[in-house]
Order: structure tokens, then sequence, then C-alpha cells
């Protein structure tokens, strides 16, 4: 729980100042609302990947060109796709509360956030541990967007993952995924162990590391 509020805290963009008592309160609140009203669901599919000397990354059938998501990927031989979501009953609570009382509906989006960022972690380590049975280690999730990895990917990810029947996501013409509360991602899996914590790159404290996003 403390990591989850720490999360939150960092959302609503404290930096390294502490939040006063009321808004901490209200963070409490906030995930015990998510708490009852959340869904979560994930979806995972495993493919060989590989990389040519001309810079395209393969996966599955989806070929893409991107040098940050090469980079987190060298060594790599398999990519997990990787599908989550909150649920659509966390964007109606959301926005009904924007109606009345729109800083509460800021701390309920700053929680939701982290509410998803911890969950990804959970189903990333549930994932972790059946790949290690197979001598292959996880690196970060990378999602569309980070980098040069252009967010346009985010269409075959969703269709390889078939993110719709799955776990009901849909994604609009501007690449904005429904429910909103809901990410995709592709994480490497390597024969190579790099100690990469599951909480990403900001986590870590190598900043100089050739996998980092």
């Amino acid at each position: 729980m403390e990591r989850r509020i720490k999360e939150a805290v960092r959302y609503l963009g404290y930096g390294r100042n502490a939040a006063d008592e009321r808004t901490l309160a209200l963070i409490e609140d906030a995930f015990a609302e998510l708490g009852r009203t959340a869904a979560p669901k994930s979806v995972c599919r495993i493919f060989d990947a590989a990389q040519t000397e001309d810079g395209r990354i393969i996966i599955g059938n989806m070929e893409i060109r991107s040098t940050s998501l090469g980079r987190n990927l060298k060594g790599c031989t398999k990519a997990v796709l990787f599908g989550a979501t909150l649920g659509a009953g966390v964007d109606r609570l959301i926005r009904r509360v924007s109606l009345t009382d729109m800083a509460r509906a800021v701390i309920l989006q700053a929680c939701a956030a982290a509410l998803l960022e911890e969950y990804c972690d959970e189903e990333q380590l549930k994932i972790g541990a059946e790949l290690e049975k197979e001598g292959l280690y996880l690196r970060p999730r990378f999602s569309p967007g980070y980098g040069d990895f252009d967010i346009r990917y985010q269409e075959p990810l969703m269709r390889m993952l078939d993110c719709a029947k799955t776990i009901g996501l849909t994604m609009t013409d501007s690449c904005m995924m429904t429910p909103t509360k809901s990410v995709t991602a592709l994480i490497g899996a390597s024969p190579v162990k790099e100690r990469c914590p599951v909480q990403g790159c900001e986590a870590c404290g190598k900043k100089d590391c050739e996998y980092r996003r």
C-alpha cells in the first residue's frame, strides 16, 4: 500500500515534496473507491524476436523500426506482447466525479495510474516466473510512445493480442485506448539475466545501462 501511495503522489506532481495530510487522506479514499470499482484484466502472448542488420525488429508478423526499442531488446530471443486494463468502470467513476469535484477527480486519475502500474508489475512477475523455468529473463516493459517507438505500433500490438475480445480493450483512430486506464507493452526475454527491476528503468539507478528506455 505504501508504494502505491508514493506512486500516486509522484503522478500528482509533488516531486521530492511530501504531500500534506489532507491529500494523503484523499489518496487513501481514492484507492478504496478504485478497489470497489476496478476490474483488472490482462493478456499476454509470446513470440520469437529477432533484429536484422538494417535495424528492423521482427516480432511475429510485426516489423518495427525503433532504435530505443532495439536497445531494450538487445540479446532477446523472445518478446512478450502484453496488454492490461482496469476496466470501463474506472473511466465512468472518474467522469462522474469530475462533474462535481475536479480536485477529487485529479486524485482518482493519479491513483488509477498507480494502481494500473502495480497490477502490471504483479502480472509481469508471474510471466517472468514462468519464463525463468525455460531459462529466459524479462527486461522492463516498453510501450508504444516511449523513445522513438511510435505510438502507431499500438494497433498491430493490440491486434496480435486480440485485446477487444480478450480484455475488452479497443483503440480510437488517434491511438487512444478505451478504457483509458489501460496499457500495452513489449517485454523482451533474454537468456542472460540482467537484474532489471520489474518496476522498470525509473526504479533503477544505473543511468548508463544500454537497455534503458
